[in-house]
Formats: C-alpha cells, sequence, structure tokens
C-alpha cells in the first residue's frame, strides 16, 4: 500500500530532501501498520507546513503593501510611482529579474505576487545587457 518511491515523495514534499539511507531501511523493516501510522504523521505535518506557508506568505505580502503605503505617505503620487521609487534601486534586464524582486519579497508564488509582476512589468526600465 506505501510504497518506497511515494515515501520518498512525502518525506521530500515534508522536509524538503528525500530520506537517508538508514530511513529508507527502517522504513522497509516497518510492517503495515507501522508505515501508516508514519505515513498519517508526515501527512499531518506536511498539511501544517502548508498551513505555516501560507501565514508566512500572507505576512509577506502585508508588508510588502505597508510598504507601498508609507511610500505613498512619503509623497508617490500614487501605487505606480510607489512602485518605481521602490524598484528604484534595483537593475532589470530579463522578465526573470522582476520574478527575482517579488520572489525575495517572499510573495512570488501568490496571487499578489502574480499581479504584482504583471504591474511592475509595465513599470521596471530594462537595461540592455553588456558584454564585454
Amino acid at each position: 500500500m506505501y510504497s518506497d518511491c511515494g515515501f520518498s515523495d512525502l518525506h521530500k514534499d515534508v522536509y524538503g530532501f528525500r530520506p537517508r539511507e538508514m530511513m529508507m531501511k527502517n522504513w522497509q523493516a516497518m510492517n503495515a501498520k507501522q508505515k501508516e501510522t508514519l505515513w498519517n504523521c508526515l501527512c499531518e505535518e506536511l498539511e501544517e507546513n502548508i498551513k505555516l506557508s501560507k501565514i508566512v506568505e500572507q505576512e509577506a505580502v502585508e508588508r510588502f503593501e505597508a510598504r507601498v503605503a508609507d511610500v505613498i505617505s512619503f509623497g508617490a503620487d500614487d501605487r505606480q510611482t510607489a512602485l518605481r521609487w521602490i524598484t528604484g534601486t534595483e537593475k532589470f534586464y530579463h522578465s526573470q529579474d522582476v520574478e527575482h524582486f517579488v520572489w525575495e519579497q517572499g510573495i512570488l508564488f501568490t496571487d499578489y505576487g502574480k499581479k504584482l509582476i504583471k504591474e511592475l512589468l509595465d513599470i521596471v526600465e530594462f537595461e540592455e545587457i553588456e558584454w564585454a
């Protein structure tokens, strides 16, 4: 019912890396009930990780929105100007640089982050890469 490959995949989803050799040997030595117990524990831990990740992402969105609001309160006329000021010291050569900027804010994989990328692509100025 619980395959070695499935266990390895689940372990990677929970911890970010595949189980080491000793863990795999322990897994293979377990009976069906022990495997089910461990599997269920890993599934619960994965659910908790997902919940925590959503909280962290939401906090990052709120921080970035607060930053935009601060910049507007400092004199930017609107959101577009605030985003231009926030990104003004960055160098963008490609759309992936915009994605990297949004990733650095901790919001790349959120709906907000996807919308922000689209906004920034219309705002930032891309520089030419100089090849020496």
